[in-house]
């Protein structure tokens, strides 16, 4: 009696065992790698002492100096209360207390600011300074009292 059920009993867990397999791999498709950058501190709209810690993040790239040109890597720059964005291609301008660069490979910082409304932008550039543009830019607003 038993021998008579063995075979069905293998042909179904032999195809129960197919179809998992299949869509296991049919399910195991790898997302694209998202890319963007963001800040870790402090939050869109936080109210802060008149000197605060910059915490600076990015997805789907890599931290490296300025210098290293390589796919998929490049620098953070901060942006403070910039009325004009950087377009991707557009080189990032250095010597200003509005455009901080962080050309070592820097993922953090501290910063003073004046009481009152600002505007914080996260902008992350090639190792030449080149802005990726929107895709790998962040804004947020700050209070400091």
């Amino acid at each position: 009696m038993k021998m008579k059920f063995a075979l069905p009993m293998f042909l179904l867990s032999a195809s129960i065992g197919y179809a998992h397999t299949a869509m296991a791999s049919y399910y195991d498709v790898k997302p694209l790698a998202v890319q963007r950058v963001y800040f870790i501190e402090p939050m869109d709209g936080a109210v802060v002492e008149s000197e605060f810690k910059v915490g600076m993040g990015v997805q789907g790239m890599e931290v490296m100096p300025a210098g290293t040109i390589a796919e998929n890597t490049g620098h953070h720059h901060l942006l403070i209360d910039a009325t004009q964005q950087i377009n991707a291609g557009e080189t990032i301008p250095a010597g200003s207390d509005k455009h901080l660069h962080f050309g070592k490979g820097q993922t953090e910082t501290k910063i003073k600011l004046a009481p009152g409304p600002h505007t914080l932008t996260l902008q992350f550039a090639n190792g030449a300074h080149v802005s990726y543009g929107e895709k790998m830019r962040s804004t947020i607003h700050v209070t400091v009292k």
